[in-house]
């Protein structure tokens, strides 16, 4: 089996897809076996037979070089750009906590990595219908190691020490800190960095600039070492 690493985010539209793709990027260009994982993705758009384009797979794919397919990497994939719970509803495909399993034991079978995604932030509800399914609940089911991903710039210290002292309480391990749209030199966003390591406790692993196709200080010993 797999060893495995779960990317949460402070927020939807920090990063989290961009830096999970670079982590897979940096693994598989060391030569090791990863694969990518996400349990629900929303807002995808259709291909011209009408099925859905898992897109954030897809990225991961581009971006990373590695071949697995693209219906390994999702099993809820949804139209509507909502949380997962209530996209489910519109289109009527609830999430279901034995189909993640089955799904994500079978990529864990096959690859010595897995990059796990999260939908959104860590308290995203995937389904609260016929089953009540937070991130969490699948963090925990798999004893996933975390790392967080932040915007770099105002306002992430709230959303990361919130994010911090949520899983915290419930015993979600961190690993540490990605900080997304890093100006290198930027008084604000160099004290973000300090202010966030201060008061979690957590080191900030990578300052990653727009456009990078790199993780800024981070090989791939040093990100092998953050699975389990």
């Amino acid at each position: 089996m797999s060893k495995n690493l779960f990317v949460t985010g402070t927020n939807t539209e920090v990063g989290k897809t961009y830096v999970a793709g670079l982590i897979v990027k940096t693994l598989h260009e060391a030569g090791l076996d990863v694969a990518y994982y996400k349990a629900a993705m929303s807002g995808n758009t259709r291909r011209a037979d009408g099925t859905l384009i898992p897109g954030d797979a897809l990225f991961v794919r581009e971006i990373s070089g590695i071949s697995q397919s693209l219906e390994s990497m999702c099993p809820y994939v949804y139209e509507h750009a909502v949380s997962p719970h209530l996209a489910s509803r519109i289109e009527g495909s609830p999430v279901r906590m034995d189909v993640i399993k089955q799904s994500f034991q079978a990529v864990c079978r096959e690859h010595d990595y897995v990059v796990i995604e999260g939908s959104g932030g860590i308290t995203c509800p995937l389904s609260v219908d016929e089953e009540h399914i937070q991130l969490e609940d699948i963090v925990h089911q798999f004893n996933l190691p975390s790392i967080l991903v932040a915007d770099a710039g105002l306002g992430t210290i709230n959303g990361v020490v919130l994010t911090y002292e949520y899983m915290k309480q419930n015993k979600m391990p961190l690993k540490g800190i990605l900080f997304n749209n890093f100006h290198t030199g930027n008084l604000m966003e160099e004290d973000n960095r300090l202010m966030c390591e201060q008061l979690t406790g957590l080191s900030v692993l990578s300052c990653i600039g727009q456009g990078d196709r790199f993780l800024p200080g981070l090989t791939a010993e040093k990100l092998s070492a953050l699975f389990a």
